[in-house]
């Protein structure tokens, strides 16, 4: 079971509106794609983790720090993921603080996108921010790491983290969709049903309550057979 989620923009990011009509295309290709848990998802969200996160860094950086950090995005975001592994990895060896933080960050997604989840684990784990979004969505990429693993209780773990950190009707139904599915995956049907209740019943206006109402109603109906 999974779910794919594409972001692309600063308008999505700063546009509530932008970002509920993407998460209304996701709905269309999570319903096609509900077998193959999350594996497409860490990639989807990279750019919006990414943006995000460099919008924070430049507020924060000295100007060399930033300027060897542009050049680790732009061949992050080119998809010459070798090349950014590479440039991120001594950018986090040279620096500390903030830079080495972010640097973590695009190291964990540019690794996750090679597939690569071990490693990606240990740097998103590195990673801390009290962004509103780039924290959750940092946890949220843990779990879709350990769910490529078919490590679902780990997954689960960081699924909740990420749905409840600072609640917002914009991400915390996605997380809380994956959630759902990790535990369906996990065998754990009670505790699926009861994240796709909250989406339904917290988030029912939301572009996730859509395929949740489908999903429950077929997890109670296995349930009870």
């Amino acid at each position: 079971m999974a779910k794919k989620e594409t972001k692309e923009t600063i308008e999505i990011i700063e546009s509530p509106e932008a970002l509920q009509q993407e998460l209304t295309k996701v709905t269309g290709f999570f319903e096609q794609n509900k077998t193959s848990i999350l594996g497409l998802g860490a990639i989807i969200v990279a750019l919006v983790v990414g943006t995000l996160g460099y919008k924070w860094y430049t507020q924060t950086q000295d100007e060399e720090g930033e300027k060897k950090l542009f050049k680790a995005v732009y061949a992050f975001e080119s998809d010459s993921l070798s090349k950014a592994t590479k440039e991120l990895n001594k950018i986090s060896d040279e620096f500390g603080g903030n830079t080495q933080n972010l640097a973590d960050l695009y190291q964990g997604i540019a690794l996750l996108k090679q597939g690569k989840f071990d490693q990606s684990i240990e740097k998103l784990k590195n990673f801390s921010s009290g962004d509103l979004l780039v924290q959750a969505r940092a946890y949220s990429l843990i779990g879709d790491a350990y769910v490529e693993k078919k490590s679902y209780g780990e997954a689960i773990d960081y699924y909740k983290k990420a749905a409840d950190y600072k609640p917002n009707k914009f991400f915390t139904p996605t997380y809380l969709l994956k959630l759902a599915t990790a535990y369906e995956a996990n065998k754990q049907g009670k505790e699926a049903l009861a994240s796709y209740t909250d989406i339904t019943e917290k988030f029912p206006e939301s572009a996730e309550a859509v395929p949740a109402k489908k999903y429950k109603a077929q997890l109670e109906s296995s349930i009870s057979e």
